[in-house]
This record gives C-alpha cells, sequence and structure tokens, in this order.
C-alpha cells in the first residue's frame, strides 16, 4: 500500500477513503469544501503557523457563541436569502414582503396577546413608538389569528436573553391578529449597534478592514395557517449605516416610514398618554406549498422540524 502522496494523489484518498455508505449529501459538500481548502492552501502558500492559528480562532469562535455574527458579516445569511428569492422567482412565487436575515438571536415562547402588546419593560430610554398594520395574504385578504413574534434591541444594542441586565422576553412578544388581520405593539426605538469590540469576530473584522455596525432595526417571524412563514426585518430611517449594513441585510421595502402622533387618543390600551411614533407597516404572506412551510418556527426550528 501507497502511503506516499503528491497533493492530487492526498486530496483524493480524504475524498474517497471509506468504510460504508455515508451520507451521499454530507459527501459531496465536504468534498468540495476540501477540495477549495487544499487549492486555497496550496495556491495561497498558506504556512504551518497560519493555518493552526485559523484553526486556534476556528475553535474561540465556537467557544464565544458568534457563530451566527461570522455567518452574517461575511454574506451567508443573504446569500442563502438571494437564492430562495432567485428559486420563489423561477417557480412564479413573487410577491410579497421581503425575507431578511434572521439573525442568531431570536427567542421562541415570548408572552402572547390578542392584537395589541407592549415589548418594552419601561427601562429603556428613547423615543416612544406603535408600530401597527394588518398581516395579509398575496390576494390582499386580512389574515386573522396570524402569529407575530417581534423582537429587538435596548438602547445598548443588547438583546435579552443573551444580556444578564434585562428581564426574560423584554423586548420581545409574540402578537396574534384580530379578526380584520390587525396588530399593533408599543416599544422605543432601538438605535444602531456594532458586533462586540472584543473576540474572534472584531479580530477577523479589524484584519479585513471592514466595520461590524448595523443599523437600527426590528425583527419579526410571521405566519399563519396555509401561508408560508416570514422570516424578515425592518429598518428605522435616517441611520448612518442603513446603506453599509455589516450583515447585508437591508433590503428595499423594508425600510420603515415614521408618522409623529401628538395625540394618544386610541392608543389608551398601550398606555401611552403623549406625542409618539407611528410606524404603519402590513405585513404580506405567500401560500404555502405545505404544512411545514406554515409553522411558527425560527430557521434554527426548522432543522429538526
Amino acid at each position: 500500500m501507497k502511503n506516499e502522496f503528491t497533493r492530487e494523489e492526498l486530496l483524493n484518498r480524504v475524498n474517497t477513503a471509506r468504510v460504508a455508505p455515508g451520507n451521499e449529501r454530507v459527501r459531496a459538500l465536504s468534498q468540495r469544501i476540501i477540495s477549495d481548502l487544499f487549492k486555497t492552501i496550496d495556491e495561497l502558500k498558506v504556512t504551518p503557523d497560519e493555518f493552526w492559528a485559523a484553526t486556534q480562532w476556528l475553535s474561540r469562535l465556537g467557544a464565544s457563541g458568534q457563530i451566527g455574527l461570522i455567518t452574517a458579516g461575511l454574506g451567508f445569511d443573504r446569500l442563502l436569502d438571494i437564492l430562495q428569492d432567485e428559486a420563489d422567482k423561477k417557480a412564479g412565487l413573487e410577491g410579497g414582503t421581503p425575507r431578511a436575515i434572521e439573525g442568531p438571536l431570536y427567542v421562541p415562547g415570548a408572552p402572547s396577546s390578542k392584537y395589541e402588546a407592549r415589548l418594552d419593560d419601561g427601562t429603556m430610554q428613547g423615543e416612544t413608538y406603535v408600530m401597527e398594520g394588518v398581516v395579509r395574504g398575496i390576494d390582499g385578504k386580512p389574515l386573522a389569528n396570524a402569529s407575530l413574534d417581534a423582537w429587538h434591541a435596548n438602547e445598548h444594542g443588547m438583546y435579552s436573553h443573551f444580556d444578564p441586565s434585562q428581564k426574560p422576553y423584554n423586548l420581545r412578544r409574540n402578537i396574534i391578529t384580530d379578526e380584520q388581520g390587525r396588530y399593533r405593539f408599543r416599544s422605543v426605538i432601538p438605535p444602531g449597534y456594532a458586533i462586540p469590540p472584543t473576540g474572534p469576530v472584531a479580530e477577523l473584522f479589524a484584519a479585513l478592514g471592514r466595520h461590524g455596525h448595523r443599523p437600527a432595526h426590528i425583527h419579526f417571524l410571521v405566519s399563519a395557517p396555509g401561508m408560508r412563514t416570514l422570516t424578515t426585518q425592518v429598518n428605522i430611517p435616517g441611520d448612518t449605516y442603513i446603506d453599509d449594513d455589516f450583515a447585508f441585510a437591508t433590503r428595499d421595502g423594508l425600510v420603515v416610514s415614521l408618522e409623529k402622533v401628538e395625540s394618544a387618543k386610541g392608543y389608551e390600551s398601550l398606555g401611552i398618554e403623549g406625542p409618539f411614533t407611528r410606524i404603519p407597516f402590513d405585513f404580506v404572506l405567500q401560500v404555502a406549498h405545505d404544512e411545514k412551510e406554515s409553522k411558527h418556527l425560527s430557521r434554527i426550528e426548522r432543522i429538526d422540524a
């Protein structure tokens, strides 16, 4: 048996060695990735020190819990959305509210209420807003009993459940639309924020000469019986990074408008007493192909559904 290899022979042995059938899809993916890495190491003359520094960085990345920042910051999350958009267009499924990246900070099980909710616990400083609208189908008909999860960061760019200073489910709520498909919720307009200033993600972006800023945004997961579940986020206009999002998540049709409202009449049930900012926005859902598409699940939860 030959135990001395050329680089080409080694790659072939790595990609073909097996003692069982294994998983055909996993083999195909791993062969492509391994082949590309062999080519990168060879053509760019990667040194042993560089290689082992990279493996150490990957170990620290996994331990840091920041993998979701890397997938977004290197464009993978947006690429998956682009590919889904292209597949929808090819299948004649255009229309509806644009999808946008989910991010790594969704938490299921937020407190639920009918029609309206308050996301903040009263401790966040800033400008009060009410976001409201209707969840509809492509045909324009309102969707009663649609389920809408909304979540965003506090004034420091931190999310509850990942920030021990916040109460559980602060700035996170689930709203069930009324018979007219309406929803509304009160909160405080979030600012933009940046990746943690230290750690493996910050190190990589410093080496790449890139910033790690995100414009102000609000996340949503919206579902309804018979409709494709929508994962998206809207952006607050006027943010410095709205056209330079480190996660490439800003999309046409998802930059909201802000309306200044002087009177709280009609919004008393949300505890509003004075002027506030209104954000009108309707969500439009596509028809689902199967039951799985309509389940109220995050993208990570959907893996094992």
